[in-house]
C-alpha cells in the first residue's frame, strides 16, 4: 500500500484512464467479432439446432426490420467484451493495487481468475449440457399443426440469460470465501445446514434450468451440491479461525489466574 495520498480529483482522473483503456479494448473486441458475427451466433445456436425435429429448417425470424442488426450488434458487444476481459481486469488491478496491503494483494489475483473459472464453467456447463436437454424438451411439443420458431431476438435474449445464471450460481465457492473472510460462516456452520442447503440448491435449480423436468433439475443440481462441498472446504482453509483464538484467550485467561 502506497502511504502518499493521492488528492481526490487526481483519483478521478485514475479512473477515467482506466476506464477509456477498457472501453478502448472493448471496441476492438466488438469490431473482431462483428467481422464474424455470423459464426459466432451459430456457435450459440447449435444446441437449438440439434434439438429441432429433423426435416425441419434450422432457421429463425425476425419480426422487426431492426431486430437482426441489433441482435448481431449485442452478439458481437458480448463477444468483444469477453476478448477485453483480461485487459479490463488488468486496468482494475493497476487502479485497486496502490490502495491495498501486501496480504490483501495476494488475495486478489487468486480471487479474479477463481471467479473467471467458475463463471465460465457454469456458462459452459450450462451451454453443453442443460441446453441440448431444454431445448429438447421445448421442441418435443411440435407436431403437424405446432411449429418450433424463435425470432432471433427472444434468442438471444433466454441464451444469454441462462448463460449468465448459470455463471453465477457457479460463483458459489467465490461468494462463500468473501463470506468466511468477514466472519459471517464457518465450516462447522455450513456442515450443520448442509440438508438445509440442498433443498434450497433444488429450488435454484428449478428456477435456473430451462426445462421443468426432473431430469435436467438434476442434472444442475449435482454440480451445485459439489460447489457447495468444495465451499465447505474453501471456508475451513480460508475463514477466520475464531473458535481456535477464542480458545487461545481462555487458556491465557487460565494461566494467568
Amino acid at each position: 500500500m502506497t502511504t502518499d495520498k493521492m488528492p481526490f480529483t487526481q483519483h478521478l482522473e485514475e479512473l477515467r484512464r482506466r476506464l477509456v483503456i477498457s472501453a478502448i479494448a472493448v471496441g476492438l473486441g466488438f469490431m473482431i467479432c462483428y467481422a464474424f458475427k455470423e459464426m459466432l451466433f451459430e456457435v450459440l445456436m447449435k444446441p437449438w439446432i440439434e434439438a429441432l425435429p429433423k426435416g425441419q429448417g434450422a432457421k429463425l425470424i425476425y419480426t422487426a426490420p431492426h431486430e437482426a442488426f441489433f441482435t448481431y450488434m449485442k452478439v458481437s458487444l458480448l463477444g468483444g467484451t469477453a476478448l477485453a476481459v483480461p485487459v479490463i481486469l488488468y486496468q482494475v488491478w493497476r487502479f485497486v493495487a496502490p490502495g491495498l496491503y501486501e496480504n490483501e494483494k495476494k488475495y486478489l489475483l487468486p480471487i479474479v481468475f477463481a471467479s473467471s473459472v467458475f463463471f465460465l464453467g457454469g456458462a459452459s456447463f450450462g451451454y453443453f449440457f442443460v441446453f441440448p436437454v431444454g431445448f429438447q424438451f421445448f421442441t418435443s411439443f411440435a407436431s403437424d399443426f405446432i411449429t418450433p420458431m424463435m425470432s432471433t431476438r427472444e434468442f438471444f435474449s433466454f441464451s444469454i440469460r441462462m448463460l449468465l445464471a448459470f455463471g453465477l450460481v457457479f460463483e458459489l465457492p467465490v461468494f462463500m470465501f468473501f463470506l468466511a473472510r468477514l466472519g459471517l460462516i464457518s465450516s462447522d456452520y455450513l456442515r450443520k445446514k448442509r440438508r438445509y442447503a440442498i433443498v434450497i440448491i433444488f429450488i435454484i435449480a428449478a428456477a435456473v434450468t430451462p426445462s421443468p423436468d426432473v431430469f435436467s433439475q438434476c442434472l444442475m443440481a449435482g454440480p451445485l451440491i459439489l460447489l457447495y462441498e468444495a465451499s465447505v472446504w474453501i471456508v475451513y482453509c480460508f475463514g477466520k479461525k475464531e473458535k481456535r483464538s477464542a480458545g487461545t484467550e481462555e487458556e491465557t485467561a487460565e494461566s494467568t489466574t
